[in-house]
């Protein structure tokens, strides 16, 4: 039985209906997963801020507790070489001043780490 010019031209039009339809799914997932790590990274932005602003708005000194906490972070995780500076993303701030915690996000080469500092005496330090 042989192929009508109809059916020739029926079935090119399907594998090119399946052919746009699989390209543009594909072009649909990368385009999503790029937006995915860009909100991602906007949205660590935003918290780190918040945090910041906050700590600041509680009269925490911002430098005494980067200091703080880059010093727990090497004496946890290793030399200052192998450990990104850290992130400050929570402020925990509980009536007096020795309850106040701030939890860190700490990059190293084993992956992402929290780290909570503690604040007793005035002092900024690693809690147990």
């Amino acid at each position: 039985m042989p192929v009508t010019a109809l059916e020739i031209v029926l079935i090119v039009f399907a594998l090119l209906v399946l052919g746009l339809g699989f390209g543009g799914y594909v072009a649909m997932t990368r385009r999503t997963t790029s937006r995915e790590d860009q909100l991602l990274e906007q949205l660590q932005k935003a918290e780190r801020e918040l945090a910041s602003a906050h700590a600041a708005d509680k009269g925490w000194d911002p430098a005494t507790l980067r200091s703080a906490a880059r010093a727990a972070a090497d004496a946890r995780f290793g030399a200052s070489g192998s450990v990104a500076e850290p992130q400050l993303v929570q402020v925990i701030d509980k009536p007096g001043t020795d309850a106040d915690q701030a939890v860190f996000r700490v990059e190293t080469a084993d992956g992402e780490h929290s780290m909570m500092l503690g604040r007793t005496g005035g002092v900024w330090g690693p809690t147990a």
